[in-house]
C-alpha cells in the first residue's frame, strides 16, 4: 500500500535538505530559502537572533496570502521573540516555529492538504 500523499505535479515539494542546501521539486539551492507552493526563492536571513519583521516582506505581499508559516529554525529549535511574533500576527503571518528537518516534513504534509502554506528554512 502507497502511503505517499498525493501532491500536484506544479507545487514545490521539500525533496532533501543537508548542511547548507536544500532541494526542492529536483532543484538544489544553497542557503536560506523560502519555499511557496508555486515557487521557490532565496532568502535574505543570514540567521535565527537577527531575523526582523522585514526579513518576512516577500511573505507577507505574497499572493495568495499564506494561511501557516513554517519556520526551519536550522538544527535546533529556536524561539521567536515575542515581540516579533506579535508584529508579525499584526501583519496576518501565523508562524510556526520548529527546527529546519520538521518544518521541512510539515510543509509537505500540510502542501498535500492543499493548505496555503509557505516555509522560511535556515540551513542546518
Amino acid at each position: 500500500m502507497d502511503v505517499t500523499p498525493l501532491i500536484p505535479a506544479d507545487r514545490q515539494v521539500i525533496d532533501s535538505y543537508g548542511p547548507g542546501i536544500f532541494r526542492v521539486s529536483g532543484t538544489l539551492y544553497e542557503g536560506p530559502l523560502l519555499v511557496f507552493p508555486d515557487r521557490a526563492q532565496a532568502w535574505s536571513a543570514t540567521d535565527f537572533a537577527s531575523l526582523t519583521v522585514a526579513s518576512f516582506d516577500v511573505i507577507r505581499g505574497s499572493e495568495p496570502a499564506v494561511e501557516i508559516l513554517l519556520l526551519g529554525s536550522g538544527p535546533k529549535m529556536g524561539l521567536l521573540p515575542s515581540k516579533l511574533r506579535r508584529e508579525l500576527r499584526e501583519a496576518g503571518i501565523v508562524v510556526d516555529v520548529m527546527e529546519t528537518g520538521a518544518a521541512c516534513r510539515t510543509y509537505n504534509v500540510l502542501l498535500s492538504e492543499e493548505r496555503r502554506v509557505a516555509a522560511a528554512l535556515l540551513p542546518v
